[in-house]
C-alpha cells in the first residue's frame, strides 16, 4: 500500500468528517473525469463543445472540474452535444 493510501485509510478509520467529505469529494471528482473523457473520446475542446451547449467554454470547465451539485438537465445536455445519451443508474 502506498504512503498516500495508507495515510487516507488511517485519517478515514480516526476521522467521521474526513471520511464523508473523501468519498462525497471523489464521486463528484470521478463524474468531472467521466465528463471530461466522453468529451475528449468524442474530438472536441472545450471550446467547441460550449458552442454545440451554447454556453461558454468556461462553463464547460467548471462542469468538468467542479461538478459537485451539476443539474440533471445539464448532464443531458452534455451528453446531447456530445451525440449520445444520458443513462442514469441506482446500485
Amino acid at each position: 500500500m502506498s504512503d498516500l493510501k495508507a495515510y487516507i485509510s488511517r485519517r478515514k478509520k480516526n476521522d467521521k468528517e474526513f471520511e464523508d467529505g473523501y468519498d462525497s469529494g471523489y464521486q463528484e471528482f470521478k463524474i468531472g473525469v467521466m465528463l471530461k473523457l466522453a468529451r475528449e473520446e468524442a474530438g472536441l475542446t472545450q471550446d467547441q463543445l460550449a458552442e454545440k451547449m451554447k454556453t461558454k467554454k468556461t462553463a464547460i470547465s467548471r462542469i468538468e472540474n467542479h461538478a459537485e451539485d451539476i443539474k440533471l438537465s445539464t448532464l443531458k445536455n452534455f451528453a446531447r452535444a456530445l451525440g449520445k445519451t444520458l443513462e442514469i443508474k441506482v446500485a
